[in-house]
C-alpha cells in the first residue's frame, strides 16, 4: 500500500533529477504591472507550467508513473481516464517512453483535447462522464493488462508534480507564500510538500472551484468525501472526490484552501491575458482569482509566487470566457 513517508524531500529531488531531461524547468518570471503592484503592494512571481510539455503540469507526473512501469508490462501499455489534459500527458507519457496508449475521455471533453490526445499517438476512447469514464478505464487496465495511470492519486504522481514545487522554490527561495489550483490534488500535493519540506515558513494556498469543492470539503471534513455533483466551467478543476493520498498530503501541508466562483475564474483569465499576455485554461485563472479575491487582504505586501498551471484551450470557448471576464473584472479587482 502507497503511504505518504515515501514523499520525502530527498525522494522529490531524485526523482526531479531523474525527469530533469524529459520534462521541461519551466520559467518563473516576475508578475510587475501597474495593476498588480497597486493590488497587491508586494512581490508577484509566475511559475509558467503552462509551458511544460502537452500544455500542462500533468506530463510530470505522468511520465513519472509510466517510468516506473516493470519492463516486462511495458509492451501491455497504458490506460487513462481524463476530463483531457491527463489524457493528452498520459499519451505523451506513454510514446515518450516506447508504450501504446488507450486513454477514455469524457464524451463532454471539448474536441480540442480530445485531438491533442490523438496527436501524441493515442487511441481516444469516449465515455459518460464519471463512473463510466473510470470503468473503461478499469477494464483495459483488466482485459489487456495495461497499467493504469491515475489522473491525480498516487506517490509516484506527487514525486512528479513534486518538481514544480521544488523548481519553485530554488528560483525564489523566500517566497512567503504559494498559491495552487486544486483539483483532485495532484498538483498540490507534489507542491505543497516540496515547498514545506525546503522552507516550512512559505504558506501554501489551494484554490478550488466554488462548484467543485472536494479538497475543501475533505479538510473540514477530517477525511476524503465525494461531492453528489459538480458544477464548473474549469473541467480540469472538477474530479468530484479526494482521494487518500493526495488528501493525506494536502492536510499535511496545506495551510488553508479557499473558493473561487466561475465569474471569477474568467476574470483572472483576462488579468493572466491584459497583465501578463498569457492565454490560459480556467485552471490557470482560478489561481490568479484566488489571490486577487478571497486571499488579497491576507498576502498584502508579500512575495507570492502563483502557479499557472495549464493552457490547454481552443480559441473559441477562450474568447468566450474573456468576455464573461471582462464582465466580471471589476468585480475581482475593485478595492
Amino acid at each position: 500500500m502507497e503511504t505518504i513517508e515515501r514523499i520525502t524531500l530527498a525522494a522529490i529531488k531524485d526523482r526531479t533529477a531523474a525527469l530533469r531531461e524529459a520534462v521541461l524547468h519551466t520559467p518563473t518570471v516576475p508578475f510587475k504591472t501597474p495593476l498588480i503592484a497597486d493590488l497587491m503592494a508586494g512581490d508577484v512571481f509566475l511559475k509558467l507550467e503552462c509551458l511544460q510539455y502537452t500544455g500542462t503540469f500533468k506530463a510530470r507526473g505522468a511520465l513519472s508513473v509510466a517510468r516506473q512501469i516493470p519492463q516486462d508490462q511495458c509492451s501491455n501499455g497504458i490506460t487513462a481516464a481524463s476530463a483531457g489534459n491527463h489524457a493528452i500527458a498520459a499519451a505523451w507519457a506513454a510514446r515518450q517512453s516506447g508504450m501504446s496508449a488507450k486513454v477514455v475521455m469524457q464524451n463532454t471533453a471539448n474536441p480540442f483535447r480530445i485531438a491533442r490526445a490523438e496527436a501524441e499517438g493515442a487511441t481516444v476512447i469516449l465515455r459518460d462522464p464519471g463512473p463510466d469514464t473510470f470503468a473503461e478505464a478499469e477494464r483495459l487496465s483488466r482485459d489487456e493488462n495495461r497499467t493504469f495511470i491515475h489522473p491525480f492519486e498516487g506517490v509516484d504522481t506527487t514525486l512528479g508534480t513534486a518538481g514544480v514545487g521544488l523548481e519553485f522554490i530554488q528560483d525564489v527561495s523566500d517566497l512567503d507564500a504559494v498559491i495552487v489550483s486544486v483539483g483532485g490534488g495532484g498538483l498540490i500535493s507534489g507542491v505543497a510538500a516540496a515547498i514545506k519540506l525546503v522552507n516550512p515558513k512559505c504558506k501554501v494556498f489551494g484554490i478550488e472551484p466554488a462548484g467543485a469543492d472536494s479538497m475543501s470539503r475533505s479538510i473540514s471534513a477530517g477525511h476524503p468525501v465525494t461531492l453528489d455533483k459538480v458544477s464548473t466551467i474549469a473541467d480540469s478543476l472538477a474530479p468530484p472526490m479526494a482521494l487518500p493520498i493526495s488528501y493525506a498530503l494536502c492536510a499535511a501541508y496545506v495551510d488553508d484552501m479557499v473558493t473561487v466562483t466561475d465569474d471569477q475564474i474568467c476574470a483572472g483569465l483576462v488579468v493572466l491575458q491584459q497583465e501578463a499576455k498569457l492565454a490560459v485554461e480556467p485552471a490557470a485563472g482560478a489561481a490568479i482569482a484566488g489571490m486577487l479575491g478571497p486571499l488579497r487582504a491576507r498576502l498584502l505586501g508579500k512575495k507570492i509566487g502563483v502557479i499557472v498551471c495549464g493552457a490547454n484551450i481552443d480559441a473559441t470557448t477562450y474568447q468566450t470566457l474573456l468576455q464573461r471576464g471582462c464582465d466580471h473584472l471589476g468585480a475581482l479587482t475593485a478595492s
